[in-house]
């Protein structure tokens, strides 16, 4: 196998992307990067500074002049997500950050502050599993693997409604729904496949499912490598 082999996970919010890549990089012992949290942690930040997700200028600014330290870390139940020394974690999954982050992440300062972290990150182990967005597009073009996860707006919005009830966020399935359509048609361009991805529509397919198709693409390339 060759020295680094990276796994790329593109798709839309709520498509499974997370728990997918969680459970591949465990499978093969390697390392997950949850790039989505990077950036949520960053509107999380924005949001904190009281600074318009809309003022380039600002955002900019902050950045700068006392960028926030970003740690992810794995926790007995996963990876948890710290935002200067603070747990949010949970914060970072709010509807209301979801929307933020959406809003945030074309921002050329918060791409440029967290692009040279995930390409590091990809390298940081033999094997390494990075999901978000422009995974495969931007952040790792020369992927060994590129994946591209989907699903329909309801179900992941049933997904996203019944994971945040389960941690005991009280959200409704409608708000998730609407989120979905309005994030689905202002992210359209970056929700697009890489070229030469390995496309899984899982709005059908139990999570077993979906994991046992992209398993069997990762191995076949594997075996190439």
């Amino acid at each position: 196998m060759q020295k680094n082999f990276t796994v790329a996970i593109d798709g839309p919010s709520g498509a499974g992307k997370s728990t997918i890549a969680r459970r591949l990089a465990a499978h093969f012992g390697g390392v997950y990067v949850d790039t989505g949290a990077l950036y949520r942690a960053a509107a999380v930040y924005i949001k904190n500074s009281g600074v318009s997700p809309e003022n380039e200028g600002e955002i900019s600014r902050i950045f700068s002049e006392s960028p926030p330290e970003i740690d992810l870390r794995q926790g007995p139940d996963g990876q948890n997500v710290f935002l200067n020394g603070s747990d949010v974690t949970r914060e970072i999954r709010l509807p209301e950050i979801s929307t933020l982050t959406s809003k945030i992440a074309q921002s050329p300062a918060v791409r440029a502050f967290l692009l040279d972290a995930q390409r590091q990150s990809a390298t940081s182990a033999p094997f390494a599993v990075l999901d978000g967005r422009d995974i495969g597009t931007v952040v790792l073009p020369g992927a060994t693997v590129k994946i591209f996860l989907t699903a329909s707006a309801e179900a992941r919005a049933e997904r996203r409604t019944a994971e945040l009830l389960a941690q005991g966020v009280s959200v409704r399935y409608e708000d998730i729904l609407s989120d979905n359509i309005a994030r689905d048609t202002r992210d359209a361009v970056r929700t697009t496949a890489a070229p030469g991805a390995y496309i899984v529509d899982t709005s059908a397919l139990s999570f077993d499912e979906s994991f046992d198709k992209i398993l069997s693409e990762v191995l076949r390339v594997r075996e190439k490598a």
